[in-house]
């Protein structure tokens, strides 16, 4: 299973909920404020949250979100927010995907686990951004598509943008603070600084966050 934060595991109880319940409010104040809800919006949240057995605070779906194969193997922490378009997949009943609190699934951005695939807290994830944890087999005495995946777990920490058109594959791992530039591709076989900049394809380290 996805790791779960100490703070869920040892607190609990609807006291520390509202605690959480306020926190989030603050950080997402500016966000809701310009952004309306219809009731049909908030009927297609119940359902997705049912639909994944969730029973986080604030989580938002937007239209057109789709959950797909084992929506129960998804866990969205508190205000977590995906919009239109977006995918979520866990490929098999034994993949996961873990989204941490307050972070932000953008429009039509796609997400493949086959193994795992873990977003920490606070993250911005951009549109149309691509994260697969899996490839295929390149034997070349066998058909490609005969061949098994190859798979290996995707982690991204707090605070981590990763913006537009973006592609993150299997063994990537995104330290806290990171920012991804637009159109860049993250392997497994380079390792990350944290709060650096990265872009490219393979990515670079191109700068520092101030």
């Amino acid at each position: 299973m996805p790791l779960q934060t100490y703070f869920d595991k040892k607190y609990s109880g609807n006291f520390f909920r509202q605690i959480i319940n306020i926190f989030g409010e603050i950080l997402m104040v500016q966000f809701r404020k310009n952004n309306k809800r219809s009731i049909y919006s908030k009927l297609i949240t119940y359902y997705y949250k049912w639909l994944i057995k969730g029973s986080s605070i604030g989580v938002q779906f937007d239209f057109q979100v789709y959950l797909m194969r084992f929506p129960r193997n998804i866990q969205l922490k508190d205000f977590v927010y995906i919009k239109s378009g977006a995918r979520l997949c866990p490929c098999n009943n034994k993949a996961y995907i873990y989204i941490g609190k307050n972070t932000t699934i953008g429009y039509d951005t796609k997400i493949f686990a086959s193994e795992c695939i873990t977003i920490g807290d606070n993250c911005m994830i951009a549109p149309n951004v691509y994260i697969v944890d899996s490839d295929h087999g390149v034997d070349r005495n066998e058909l490609m598509n005969a061949q098994s995946n190859v798979t290996a777990e995707i982690k991204i920490g707090n605070d981590v943008w990763i913006a537009t058109g973006a592609i993150i594959l299997k063994g990537a791992i995104i330290p806290d603070g990171c920012i991804i530039a637009a159109n860049s591709m993250v392997t497994g076989k380079f390792e990350l600084e944290p709060y650096s900049i990265y872009g490219g394809t393979p990515a670079k380290k191109i700068g520092e966050r101030s």
